[in-house]
């Protein structure tokens, strides 16, 4: 083989390699049968999200798994994959399970979510999961809770002396 395409192989396995390490979120899906309009669409809507979507041989993938000691995920590396990469945990899988629900063509297979390895429905509970704007709202609103509820006792007193 010629030493150029060794060579570009090596620095694509060493992206991958770091690409993984380097996310919070990684998602296998097969995207067979799907359009290419379809796919756009998908990759429209993960870019929104500050999620990619990326083609990449398996072997590739594999041997990139295989440098981060995450041999579990080889059994999902097959067939026609595409790769999601997300800095947020719950954002990716949410935007794939709402498409997937409306497009049977694509088939969530598994993901890593900081560091765990989980299948498919692992893949589902995680994007059922509020994204990090729910999660601060909630936060938000218990730490104000005890001050409404102060805030409202001291009001009822004012008045009750009125």
């Amino acid at each position: 083989m010629n030493q150029q395409i060794l060579e570009a192989k090596k620095n694509l396995v060493l992206h991958l390699t770091d690409t993984i390490q380097n996310s919070q979120c990684m998602v296998v899906v097969e995207y067979r049968g799907l359009s290419v309009q379809e796919l756009s669409d998908l990759r429209n809507k993960l870019r929104e999200v500050g999620a990619t979507l990326n083609i990449y041989k398996n072997t590739m993938l594999r041997r990139a798994v295989d440098n981060l000691k995450l041999n579990e995920l080889d059994e999902y590396l097959v067939g026609s994959n595409a790769y999601v990469f997300s800095n947020e945990v719950t954002s990716a899988p949410s935007v794939l399970a709402k498409f997937a629900k409306k497009n049977q063509k694509l088939v969530i297979k598994a993901g890593l979510i900081e560091g765990r390895i989980l299948n498919d429905e692992g893949v589902k509970e995680v994007a059922k999961l509020p994204g990090k704007e729910g999660l601060l709202s909630m936060f938000l609103s218990c730490l104000n809770a005890p001050v409404s509820a102060f805030a409202r006792v001291v009001n009822a007193v004012m008045e009750s002396k009125n």
